[in-house]
């Protein structure tokens, strides 16, 4: 028997929030989940339980769970960066990538804001998801490109069987005629079908091209690299991205948080140069 199974019920709410805190730290998540939910109970107006309680829910992958505690969190405290964090890593994980962009987005505006480190931990999983629905899209696409070429060879058989009918039917033709009529548009028909498939399979071959690496993403903006400048550190920043970092958040280098100033940002030509072959060899990478 767990020694955490004593009674609980003269334990105020914060002392059960602190008792689920250890247990979480223990990895006893379906105990730690039985006092955060002990502590809603005694006071249902702290938002953090329910976002507590959701990380717990993450961690045993209830997606479901997670998200309906951190909209009744959310719906206490809209700024609370934990709330949208959480959800959207259960979003993402339930494939739902729109709405866990959107949350995630919202966490990482909102770190900023209340100058809270989270690491690279926010901006890692907004990059994933950007990458997943990016991702979700192309195979869209993918499909659709299948779909018109199956439809465009359908309608040129279709045309050719049409065109061999009207010749089968003319009765002005000799078997010869006939004969060789229907073996030129026979021919006409594999080579158009041979185009169309080859047009498409050029098509297919720039479309597995199509993939931004996360290295020539700003670890801020997530936005492909305009004016890329190093840190001491190594870390390769957006320009302006890490201006903005330094003046409103603090001193100090996001990733690793050495102390950095903005005279010590140094313009990255060597990655300016990889991202602008990459989008010369990939335009469609600018409405990335």
């Amino acid at each position: 028997m767990s020694k955490y199974t004593y009674s609980t019920a003269n334990l105020t709410d914060k002392e059960l929030k602190e008792q689920g805190n250890r247990l979480f730290s223990l990895r006893k998540y379906d105990e730690a989940i039985n006092f955060y939910t002990k502590a809603i109970k005694k006071n249902p107006m702290v938002p953090t339980y329910f976002t507590n309680r959701a990380l717990c829910h993450l961690k045993m992958k209830k997606w479901d769970a997670s998200c309906q505690d951190c909209r009744r969190a959310l719906d206490m405290d809209s700024a609370l960066v934990k709330g949208h964090f959480f959800l959207g890593q259960a979003l993402f994980e339930m494939d739902n990538y729109d709405e866990a962009i959107k949350h995630l987005q919202r966490a990482h505006d909102l770190a900023k804001e209340q100058k809270l480190n989270y690491g690279d931990d926010i901006a890692s999983q907004l990059r994933s998801a950007r990458k997943k629905r990016w991702n979700q899209q192309e195979e869209k696409r993918i499909a659709q490109e299948i779909e018109l070429l199956s439809y465009l060879n359908r309608l040129i058989l279709q045309d050719a069987r049409s065109q061999i009918n009207n010749v089968q039917n003319n009765d002005k033709l000799t078997n010869e005629e006939m004969h060789k009529k229907i073996m030129d548009i026979e021919r006409q028909c594999d080579n158009n079908t041979s185009e169309l498939n080859s047009l498409f399979a050029k098509i297919d071959e720039r479309r597995r091209k199509r993939d931004v690496p996360d290295y020539l993403c700003g670890k801020i903006s997530f936005e492909i690299l305009k004016e890329p400048v190093i840190t001491p550190s190594g870390i390769t920043y957006e320009r302006k991205d890490i201006e903005e970092h330094l003046q409103r958040v603090g001193h100090f280098d996001p990733v690793t948080r050495v102390k950095l100033t903005q005279d010590q940002l140094i313009p990255n030509f060597a990655m300016k140069e990889v991202v602008d072959c990459f989008l010369q060899e990939n335009e469609w990478a600018l409405d990335y």
